[in-house]
């Protein structure tokens, strides 16, 4: 499916998809597929690196392998394990937004087969990351989480998306983000293990808080009281 969907660009298309997607995504954040197409046209350089982080980790290459994929057949079984484990803990996060793990765009400007793997694989885990993180899905939460991901990934795409982001925020949603969730989220991605040689899946029988330990998670902080989320 990766392979079938992958579409092969010169530099000046490239340029040109890469700025066509940008100014879309500006103009609505909701476009999923505008967001996916900016993070892989400017993005190869950073999963290249990745790529080969994960080929030097055994359980990063376990994954390179195997090639799991983050859809509803193979992660349903989440919604049936124990309510401490962090499979259950992902399932209800899922479920109580309504979010379904099909709903991601396919990969289609990656070169090679690895990296539109890599790409996918990013792309998928993002949920399991608000999970253990513990960031909502507000305009806040997605923008706290888009600083963790470019401290682990170095994609241009994550950054671009903090700048955006934050130009949409009120005055009082953008002083709690720089004085609360800014500071917390520099921390959170540089102290975690590196996320995207995890596999994930093998994990979700396991508690919550154990996980979280394991991989030097630091959960979100609570908003202050007076400003909310």
């Amino acid at each position: 499916m990766i392979e079938a969907a992958r579409i092969r660009l010169n530099g000046w298309q490239r340029v040109a998809v890469a700025l066509g997607s940008a100014a879309g995504a500006l103009l609505d954040p909701r476009r999923a597929d505008l967001i996916a197409a900016l993070g892989e046209t400017t993005g190869r350089p950073a999963f290249a690196k990745v790529l080969e982080r994960m080929e030097r980790s055994p359980e990063g290459r376990a994954v390179l392998k195997e090639r799991p994929r983050v859809l509803s057949t193979e992660v349903g079984h989440a919604w049936d394990l124990p309510s401490n484990t962090f499979g259950a803990a992902y399932a209800r996060f899922m479920g109580s937004r309504n979010f379904s793990p099909d709903d991601r765009p396919p990969v289609r400007f990656m070169e090679t087969e690895e990296l539109a793997y890599v790409a996918m694989r990013a792309r998928e885990v993002h949920d399991f990351w608000h999970t253990l993180f513990g960031l909502p899905t507000n305009l806040i939460g997605e923008s706290a989480l888009k600083v963790i991901e470019f401290e682990q990934m170095l994609l241009p795409m994550c950054m671009m998306s903090v700048v955006g982001g934050t130009a949409r925020f009120s005055e009082k949603q953008r002083r709690l983000f720089y004085q609360h969730y800014f500071p917390w989220a520099l921390k959170a991605g540089l102290q975690c293990t590196d996320l995207m040689c995890v596999y994930y899946e093998r994990h979700f029988h396991e508690d919550l808080e154990d996980v979280r330990r394991k991989w030097g998670i630091i959960p979100a902080p609570l908003p202050p009281r007076s400003d909310g989320v």
